[in-house]
């Protein structure tokens, strides 16, 4: 049986992922889980007893996501903010799940990592949503919870990608999202110490330029980008579209997590 939990349900409300198999308490304001969790689990590629990091869970979405396949996965859900890790916790509990939840700053030096158990080239897999809105283009939110959550400085990307490089194996993989218009920012940052790039671009709407990429990339790696079909969101008739929809219910992975 899930244990109760201890987060004030006053400031937090249940919602269904994957189809309603992964149930996450999360906050009424500020930062909340949404398509952007589920498709990064969905690019994200694991197999069985590999370690998995998630910098930036959140409630835990899309680490939880991963765990959810029943790949004795259990992934270590790095996340700054007390009151999100707590929750993460709380979701670790209610979906009978096994993961460990660290309160941690990803961009803190490699002694704090190590110190709960995150040691240099030890990891197989880190996934990550960074912070990554312009903070120069969108007005900064008036919730300090949610502006930490979703505005990205001049170093996020940079400092979030090294993180992930000290932190993982040789050959071990970094799958991320991130918005489309900074693809040239992705790949500069995993200029240094990361190849064999994979990218897929993701459009809300069939006539509209892409809002979101997904990007997997490989400690070491030589071979060279792959582009893969872009992911539609919705058809030309604003409805879902069929493989949208079997990604976001779970039933289906990405490109980027299968290859």
């Amino acid at each position: 049986m899930a244990e109760p939990v201890d987060a004030a349900a006053q400031s937090t409300t249940e919602d269904g992922f994957l189809g309603g198999r992964l149930r996450l308490r999360q906050p009424v304001t500020g930062h909340r889980a949404g398509h952007d969790a589920i498709l990064l689990a969905a690019s994200t590629r694991v197999r069985a007893g590999y370690r998995v990091v998630e910098f930036g869970t959140g409630v835990g979405a899309a680490g939880l996501a991963v765990a959810s396949r029943g790949e004795r996965i259990v992934p270590a859900l790095v996340e700054i903010d007390p009151d999100l890790a707590a929750l993460a916790r709380d979701n670790v509990r209610l979906n009978e799940l096994a993961a460990e939840v660290v309160c941690l700053d990803v961009t803190g030096p490699a002694e704090a990592f190590a110190a709960v158990g995150l040691g240099p080239d030890s990891a197989d897999v880190v996934l990550m949503n960074p912070p990554f809105h312009d903070a120069a283009r969108h007005r900064a939110s008036p919730d300090p919870a949610r502006q930490r959550a979703h505005l990205a400085t001049a170093t996020t990307l940079e400092a979030w990608v090294h993180a992930a490089r000290r932190l993982l194996k040789s050959s071990g993989t970094l799958t991320l999202i991130w918005r489309a218009d900074g693809l040239a920012d992705v790949l500069a940052a995993l200029d240094r110490g990361f190849g064999s790039v994979m990218v897929q671009a993701v459009h809300g709407q069939a006539d509209k330029p892409a809002i979101r990429i997904l990007v997997r990339a490989t400690k070491g790696g030589r071979a060279p980008l792959m582009l893969f079909p872009s992911l539609l969101l919705n058809d030309s008739s604003s409805q879902p579209s069929a493989m949208a929809q079997a990604v976001l219910a779970g039933e289906q992975l990405l490109p980027l997590g299968q290859f």
